[in-house]
């Protein structure tokens, strides 16, 4: 009787060897000038930047989620990618730091070579638009623990800033104004309860044309979560941001009380921004209350900056003239005991 093979087990090392010689050209598209080694070693190595007096480095992880379910019935890999570099960044971005490198884990029952590729070349776009180096990551092939043709992927980014710039600052005061900048849709949170309303409730089709959304249900849902690292760069050059929250889970009841002092909340304007109609259609489908629509999806915004008054406008302005859809939302104010730490008027 022949031995086994870790290839008759499921395991196959040349496909994945055959993926890592078609990361190495993706990488190295994505280098910037503080990374020592490429892609293909233990452990990847960057510098930090030249000419910071006290840098502290500024760390953030996540994944894509059940959104990936929808790219597995679309057989679109390559978006999915994008999110997961967004994820991480746009969250390492609120402490006013610089992205500097970017890791991924890929995690698979059986190793698709060419689906893994389009996922990798996915993240290595995003890390190009985030201005940070792929630097390395992780394939695993796990035979029995995915269903065929399925992956997770998990994402590790950090980036450097000086302590004296660390974000939020100290000083945010009622009168400060709120500036949001636009989301391109669901962007990665909400998607169990979106593919519960629209695939299994309402049953539409992905490849469909919707009136509603003025396009197939897939090009909406697919639609990559919106990279804010190079405009939020140059509104951080300009000076007079204060705070910066990157709405996700949670929705803007939850995640602007992350940068606000308890004494203080957040007053929106109703109607201040625009709202893509792929959340009125989940609403409307799903007969889905306003406020669980508040607190499980970002509702129009992937960001909400805090900034100084007198700065606001020319703010906004910058951020529009950087290719964002921004607007001023709202502004801080002082906090009655036992009032709500955002509320929408």
């Amino acid at each position: 009787m022949s031995g086994v093979t870790y290839r008759e087990a499921g395991v196959d090392i040349d496909a994945g060897e055959r993926l890592v010689e078609r990361i190495r050209p993706l990488a190295a598209r994505t280098s910037i000038p503080e990374v020592l080694s490429g892609v293909g070693g233990f452990a990847g190595l960057c510098a930090l930047p030249s000419g910071l007096h006290d840098p502290v480095l500024v760390s953030g992880t996540d994944g894509v989620g059940t959104k990936l379910k929808v790219a597995f019935a679309a057989d679109r890999h390559h978006t999915v990618g994008i999110d997961l570099v967004a994820m991480c960044v746009n969250d390492v971005v609120t402490t006013g730091a610089r992205p500097l490198f970017f890791l991924d884990y890929f995690a698979t029952g059986k190793l698709d070579v060419e689906q893994a590729g389009r996922v990798v070349e996915g993240i290595a776009d995003g890390c190009r638009q985030a201005g940070c180096a792929l630097l390395g990551g992780e394939t695993a092939e796990m035979p029995g623990m995915y269903q065929a043709g399925e992956y997770d992927l998990a994402g590790f980014s950090v980036g450097v800033v000086e302590r004296s710039a660390l974000l939020p600052r100290a000083d945010v005061q009622p009168g400060d104004r709120l500036l949001g900048l636009a989301s391109d849709g669901l962007h990665s949170n909400g998607y169990s309860l979106a593919r519960a309303v629209l695939l299994e409730r309402a049953g539409l089709a992905l490849d469909a044309p919707v009136d509603a959304l003025g396009e197939p249900l897939v090009d909406a849902l697919l639609r990559p979560t919106r990279i804010y690292a190079a405009p939020l760069q140059r509104a951080l050059d300009a000076g007079g941001v204060k705070a910066v929250a990157h709405i996700t889970g949670g929705g803007l009841p939850d995640n602007l009380p992350r940068i606000m002092p308890q004494q203080l909340a957040c007053k929106l304007e109703a109607g201040s921004w625009p709202e893509p109609p792929i959340f009125g259609l989940i609403a409307r489908l799903g007969n889905v209350p306003a406020q669980e629509m508040a607190r499980t999806f970002n509702m129009g915004l992937g960001m909400v900056l805090v900034v100084e008054s007198q700065r606001a406008e020319a703010l906004c302005q910058l951020l529009n003239d950087s290719g964002e859809r921004a607007s001023l939302v709202g502004e801080v104010i002082a906090r009655p005991t036992g009032a709500p730490a955002v509320q929408l008027g």
